[in-house]
């Protein structure tokens, strides 16, 4: 019998068609989400973050992609906020996304990690350096492609003292799961050296004057400042600072070390020091990484652009390494395998963290640019 196709049938056909056409396309990704703060004071460490999973995305998609299925990034917001990681954590979950690179900030990554695990998502954290992600928590699913707090600390803790040699130090922290944590690691690394920590303090993060906490540095008669946190605080720490006259020397960790900490600090962010993950843009082996992000006017050198492409190669490599779209093999694959990746040869303990992992300190200049500290 010959079907004769009125112009509604053929256009019913050609709507199951197009129906068909998506799914087979939707089937043919891989969805990777991308957790971080998208919005907020620190969108720019999501921004960092999302540069990264974007190019490893667009070399592994352009070679293939992985066991003939595309890779796709999907950006979810967290805010940086706590009580956001688990409304992520859910929607990830519910979008039946299996894998994520984050989230960024170590409180909204603490809160989110515990559904990951228990709902078998792999996530893997190219930026949240609080040991509370992993510690004590027996996860399978959760990694990290930087170091903790607690190797961060001690470096910077070990330079202050040999490189510094300060008569008084105060530590300055805001009260969060990051910056607190790293400060009392400095804190500890200090005093067991016979250090005297002069002033240990936290301050209000978002707020606008900060004359009382300085005009106490200024009392405690402090030479040096550590500060556990971000940027926007850091900023302005040093710009009220330099106004009242404090000539005390500041540093902080991975958080402060943002281009943007100059338009809120001026020519007062001039010497500060960070600690940082080594600069891995000046190894040879990455040189097409590096043209690749600067192909795209992208900055392949701040704190997480290379620590987020490492993660996104991670589970790439996890899924090649498992033979499927599984995240529970791609788990136990990157447990028991060591992966190639931008900022090295990475392999992970028990708990996920990695087990090795370097952090340079750095000076930074009122130019935005910043120079291994020699």
């Amino acid at each position: 019998m010959k079907i004769r196709f009125t112009p509604i049938a053929a256009a019913i056909g050609l709507a199951a068609g197009m129906l068909m056409s998506s799914g087979a396309t939707a089937a043919d990704t891989i969805k990777i989400a991308v957790a971080g703060p998208f919005t907020g004071p620190v969108t720019q460490y999501g921004a960092m973050v999302k540069e990264g999973v974007d190019t490893a995305i667009e070399q592994i998609n352009a070679a293939g992609g992985v066991l003939g299925k595309k890779l796709e990034a999907v950006s979810i917001d967290d805010g940086c906020e706590p009580k956001q990681g688990p409304v992520v954590a859910n929607r990830v979950v519910n979008d039946e996304i299996h894998y994520v690179v984050g989230h960024v900030c170590s409180g909204a990554t603490i809160a989110a990690t515990n559904i990951y695990n228990s709902e078998g998502v792999v996530m893997v954290t190219p930026s949240a350096t609080s040991p509370a992600v992993t510690d004590g928590k027996n996860y399978d699913m959760i990694f990290r492609t930087i170091g903790r707090d607690d190797q961060q600390g001690p470096a910077a803790a070990k330079f202050i003292i040999e490189k510094i040699k300060p008569k008084n130090v105060a530590i300055l922290h805001d009260k969060q799961s990051y910056g607190q944590g790293i400060a009392n690691s400095v804190k500890t690394e200090l005093e067991k050296a016979g250090i005297k920590v002069a002033l240990f303090e936290g301050i209000n993060a978002g707020d606008s004057d900060y004359s009382a906490v300085i005009t106490k540095l200024k009392t405690s008669e402090a030479d040096f400042v550590y500060y556990g946190g971000y940027h926007p605080e850091m900023g302005l720490l040093l710009r009220q600072g330099a106004e009242q006259g404090l000539k005390a020397k500041f540093m902080g960790p991975e958080g402060v070390g943002n281009p943007d900490i100059n338009a809120i600090a001026g020519a007062s962010v001039e010497g500060m020091l960070v600690t940082l993950p080594a600069d891995f843009t000046k190894d040879a082996a990455n040189a097409a990484i590096v043209k690749a992000f600067k192909d795209k006017k992208r900055d392949p050198g701040g704190a997480f652009q290379l620590t987020a492409y490492s993660a996104l190669k991670a589970i790439a490599d996890g899924i090649k390494g498992a033979g499927a779209d599984d995240p529970a093999k791609v788990a136990a694959y990157l447990h028991a395998n060591t992966i190639d990746t931008p900022i090295g040869k990475v392999s992970w303990n028990k708990q996920g963290d990695l087990n090795n992992f370097k952090f340079d300190v750095f000076t930074w200049h009122k130019d935005g640019s910043k120079t291994v500290y020699k």
